[in-house]
């Protein structure tokens, strides 16, 4: 395949014009196989150099170099010469569009809305370009609003966006104060309350135990609540520690039922 010359954005780009026009003319098969591999070989350079582009943003190289591969591979599936579009024209998008398709779908760490994803781009891309100019001082609100023509809400939600294209892992090591050593992040965060589990359990007995006979309301909270022993409630009640366990028994059984009858 030809390489074309002169004033082009990609110098070396192939003329693969006629190679298209033989392709939709073969029918599936080895011979059209190995065309379309040939034409998509010819252009590969061209897909690197976009998948370039994209370096440094947390993604590898040569994941981004696939992706591209990738979008190459649909544009020159999805071609039409017929249209009288160069190929160039049609490729360069796709495969563009592929990559960020990649970075939008596998590189959040938390689901993002697609505005605000389209917001952080613009919001980066405006930063970038201001940086050039004021590059002694980080851009303000209001220039960054100015420079991507959005309001300055939505410059606030594309700043937000920019630092949370990656999730901080738990592990991370977080510095300490003057004179102490680092801790991690998940040092910080709390742990579940066990009282958290009775609360339910309480609420539910407790117009239970209103009802019960008064005596016996005695002898539950005595046991439950005071953490008495049944021979101290029996002495204190002046009867049998045999008498309290079995109207302990008699009474928990009691409130157990109900509840259980109640929630179904």
């Amino acid at each position: 395949m030809r390489t074309r010359t002169g004033t082009h954005p990609h110098d070396d780009a192939p003329d693969t014009a006629d190679a298209f026009r033989r392709l939709a003319a073969l029918r599936p098969g080895p011979e059209r196989d190995a065309l379309r591999a040939e034409i998509t070989e010819a252009w590969l350079p061209m897909a690197e150099r976009i998948a370039a582009r994209f370096r440094n943003r947390g993604e590898s190289y040569d994941d981004l170099r696939q992706v591209a591969a990738l979008g190459l591979v649909k544009a020159v599936d999805r071609y039409d010469p017929d249209l009288g579009n160069a190929f160039e024209s049609y490729a360069v998008p796709t495969v563009t569009g592929e990559i960020k398709r990649h970075f939008r779908d596998h590189m959040w760490t938390l689901h993002v809305p697609r505005r605000v994803q389209e917001l952080r781009n613009r919001v980066r891309a405006a930063v970038q370009d201001l940086s050039q100019t004021v590059s002694s001082r980080r851009p303000t609100v209001a220039e960054i609003a100015e420079r991507a023509q959005l309001s300055e809400e939505d410059v606030k939600a594309g700043l937000e966006a920019l630092e949370s294209f990656t999730a901080l892992s738990l592990d991370a090591e977080m510095p300490g104060s003057e004179g102490d050593g680092g801790y991690a992040l998940t040092d910080t965060l709390g742990s579940p309350d066990p009282a958290l589990d009775t609360v339910v359990d309480r609420e539910a007995v407790r117009p239970r135990l209103a009802a019960l006979p008064e005596r016996e309301r005695a002898i539950l909270y005595m046991r439950f609540f005071g953490e008495m022993t049944q021979s101290r409630i029996a002495e204190q009640l002046g009867i049998s520690q045999m008498h309290v366990s079995r109207l302990i028994s008699r009474c928990c059984g009691r409130m157990r039922e109900e509840i259980l009858a109640e929630a179904e």
